[in-house]
């Protein structure tokens, strides 16, 4: 049964506290990710993605791919066009780092 399109940062929190190999991709810019990055995240911006499909693939047989921006939408751009490049084993986390900063770390700077 593939993955629901998004899941939410408590989801994902409690996923990675259980253990799951997720990988976390931030398609944000680097000046975002300066702001603000979620620990073990690897930046890849939205722009670069279709260039760094073949490391993708790589890393979904590694584990769920979760994708994120700053509030949700971006990274729902891309968890489609991954899953129509043939990589189901991708999400969205809704919301974005806000939401993660307001739901699980609000540690991660808001900006």
């Amino acid at each position: 049964m593939p993955l629901p399109l998004e899941a939410s940062p408590r989801d994902i929190k409690a996923r990675r506290d259980a253990g799951e190999p997720l990988r976390l991709i931030d398609v944000r810019e680097p000046h975002e990710y300066a702001l603000a990055r979620l620990e073990g995240a690897e930046l890849i911006p939205m722009r670069a993605i279709p260039a760094a499909l073949q490391t993708l693939e790589a890393r979904a047989d590694e584990g769920a791919l979760i994708v994120y921006c700053h509030h949700g939408i971006r990274s729902l751009n891309v968890a489609n066009w991954l899953r129509e490049q043939g990589i189901e084993n991708c999400q969205s986390m809704s919301g974005g780092i806000e939401a993660w900063s307001l739901s699980v770390d609000s540690s991660i700077p808001r900006y």
